[in-house]
């Protein structure tokens, strides 16, 4: 990733202040008296505005958030710099609340949430459409909406970063051997000859945007097999019995150290990884933006993207001024500068466009323009792939976790299903 400096947020604002100052001091003054004075009398009770505004201070009010974007790194960052901004807030490091799933759990049964970021198209889908009983997202349109292009559920949540799941291979003699990778579909990996990586678990962000991304081809809105088709949990099944699960979390490890051929890894963290990846292997990837010995795999479909969204939970109780408060923090959460700074700290990159051509003056990498079929609508449908996953992913999970797939060991790796023998209807339900 382009690397740029960036000063303190604070420091930040108080320069974006005074370059105003100064321009405006610089105004030529050969205008007309009256329409000076006239000028002089409308800005008065402007900059007055603007100074209340500037002095108004919501420490008071701890703004309570839920996030899966909550490493350790991510939430010490956020509330040093929200304090800075004159913030107070309260968000679990993911010691406390880990990925997506629990976040919006525990925001369901604590209800004491003012602010909910991160996540993805999947789980906002349900939250703004009222899946959770106790979690209601607030009317609210940010001065920077129009900056997020198709990440919006307008008037609900707005897109903060883009998140895609990338197909790598080593194209050195660990690899390919120089031999360049095209599928149409992430599918067509179970048929490449080559040894891939696959996750060892049912759940997980990264691990069910995989499997989305596999299943894509393979959509059937009448099927009674989760509306998928047959043949697209024969090749998720092919998927996990021909892989090698190495017990890594990521399937960007193994193909570091090149046990494996392809592996697969989300894009935010991919240059941090590559620029520390010789701390771990004999045999590194090399290169970050110009990459030495490894390619992203060429998918006609492109790749299965996510955003991470920013909602205000409406809050029962909340008064006025808190609301306002929080409303006030997720304006400045989400501004450019402030996703410059995130991105930057984090490795991501934003889906707020003026801060994405900041950061990118000389432009965009190819990773974050790959075509994008979460948001391609489905054959018989009126929804998009995104929505579609979210409508069908708990029948997915369960028919994943009756059927056995993704197992840990291969020493207990099932039998393959009876394909033309199974019971969906039940399949489709919790074990449980």
């Amino acid at each position: 990733m382009k690397k740029i400096f960036l000063l303190p947020l604070a420091a930040f604002t108080a320069l974006s202040v005074t370059a105003c100052a100064s321009s405006s001091s610089s105004t030529s003054t050969t205008a007309a008296p009256a329409a000076t004075e006239a000028a002089a009398q409308a800005e008065a009770p402007a900059a007055e505005e603007a100074e209340e505004a500037e002095e108004k201070d919501y420490s008071d009010y701890t703004i309570r958030i839920y996030s899966n974007s909550n490493s350790v790194e991510r939430t010490t960052w956020l509330i040093n710099e929200a304090k800075e901004a004159g913030f107070t807030i309260s968000i679990d490091d993911n010691t406390v609340v880990n990925g997506d799933t629990e976040a919006i759990q525990q925001a369901n049964e604590n209800q004491d949430g003012d602010l909910m970021f991160g996540l993805n198209e999947t789980r906002w889908g349900q939250l703004v459409n009222g899946t959770y009983e106790n979690i209601s997202i607030l009317d609210w349109t940010p001065s920077w909406a129009d900056q997020v292009g198709e990440y919006v559920y307008p008037g609900k949540a707005y897109g903060l970063v883009i998140q895609n799941v990338l197909m790598l291979y080593r194209n050195d003699e660990l690899g390919t051997n120089g031999e360049e990778l095209h599928f149409k579909h992430w599918a067509d990996l179970v048929d490449s000859g080559y040894v891939w990586y696959r996750q060892g678990k049912i759940g997980g962000t990264t691990n069910t945007n995989i499997n989305s991304a596999i299943l894509y081809p393979f959509m059937d809105p009448s099927s009674e097999a989760g509306g998928v088709s047959l043949d697209g949990w024969k090749t998720l099944w092919k998927y996990c019995a021909n892989g090698i699960y190495t017990g890594d979390n990521f399937g960007i490890i193994p193909l570091n150290r090149g046990d494996v051929q392809i592996g697969t890894y989300y894009v935010s963290a991919l240059y941090g990884y590559i620029d520390a990846a010789p701390d771990s292997s004999e045999n590194p990837l090399r290169g970050t933006s110009e990459p030495e010995n490894w390619s992203l795999v060429d998918i006609e479909d492109g790749t299965y993207y996510i955003a991470e969204y920013l909602g205000i939970l409406d809050k029962k109780g909340r008064t006025e001024e808190q609301t306002e408060a929080v409303k006030a923090f997720a304006e400045w959460f989400g501004s450019a500068d402030v996703q410059v700074a995130w991105s930057e700290e984090f490795d991501s990159f934003p889906c707020n466009q003026e801060a994405a051509a900041i950061m990118y003056p000389d432009g965009v990498p190819e990773m974050y323009t790959l075509p994008n079929f979460s948001l391609a609508t489905i054959e018989g449908t009126d929804m998009t792939y995104a929505e579609y996953v979210a409508a069908h992913l708990t029948e997915w999970t369960n028919i994943e976790t009756n059927l056995g797939f993704f197992w840990a060991d291969d020493s207990s790796a099932v039998a393959e299903p009876d394909w033309d023998n199974l019971d969906w209807s039940t399949l489709t339900q919790s074990a449980g």
